[in-house]
């Protein structure tokens, strides 16, 4: 089972990718954790992040595809599963993981898509603001990380939808439905998943695990 997680901050995703993981048995290949561990244990990789971080900068797209890279290298000599969460954030970066995924022979099943409405995520994030004590997490900073959101994953979501992996979740719902239904949904798929060796995957496939999620007629506005 390999599976993209696509969702707006607020939406649940690193809760549901985890659970994913966790059922399947699966690497859980969380960008964030990624930097965060290699800069612990102060690999190659892991001092040229902490350098931009003391500069204050943006960590370069290809550093974290390099992170990326070797975690899914390792994912393979697990198995060849995995949930990737946090990748990608732009279609530069969408289309490079891909080419990752295609040279190691482990491109991606499904690609999740945990759809919310600014309204209720902003609830979600000022609730946990006001939890952990986070006075950066304010309305106007939440609002301006979701229009950059909405703006930079319009791209990736038609993107994945051409290439027919694309699933819509509803994540308005308690983050225990969703879970169960999720994971219901995937496990009726592994059969199907488990014989694309022995033949030609085609976009239709999917129709039965977007009917378990209830989507019926087209997942959003049309690609432009």
């Amino acid at each position: 089972m390999r599976v993209l997680m696509i969702a707006p901050p607020g939406a649940g995703k690193g809760t549901q990718g985890a659970l994913i993981a966790a059922h399947f048995g699966i690497p859980h290949i969380a960008t964030g954790e990624l930097l965060r561990d290699h800069v612990t244990r102060r690999t190659s990789l892991g001092l040229a992040v902490q350098e931009y971080l003391d500069r204050g900068e943006l960590v370069p797209d290809q550093v974290v595809l390099d992170m990326v890279r070797e975690a899914m290298v390792a994912a393979k000599a697990a198995g060849g599963g995995y949930v990737l969460d946090g990748i990608p954030r732009n279609m530069e970066q969408a289309r490079a993981a891909y080419l990752i995924a295609r040279e190691l022979e482990m491109t991606a099943d499904v690609a999740l898509h945990l759809d919310a409405d600014d309204a209720e995520v902003t609830r979600r994030l000022l609730a946990r603001a006001a939890l952990e004590h986070r006075s950066d997490d304010t309305a106007d900073v939440i609002a301006g990380r979701l229009a950059l959101y909405h703006q930079v994953t319009a791209p990736i979501i038609c993107w994945y939808r051409d290439r027919g992996i694309l699933v819509p979740v509803d994540a308005m719902r308690p983050a225990q439905q969703i879970g169960r239904e999720i994971l219901t949904a995937l496990d009726g798929m592994r059969p199907l998943l488990d014989s694309q060796a022995a033949r030609a995957w085609h976009p239709g496939d999917l129709a039965t695990l977007a009917e378990a999620f209830g989507v019926t007629g087209p997942a959003a506005a049309p690609c432009g």
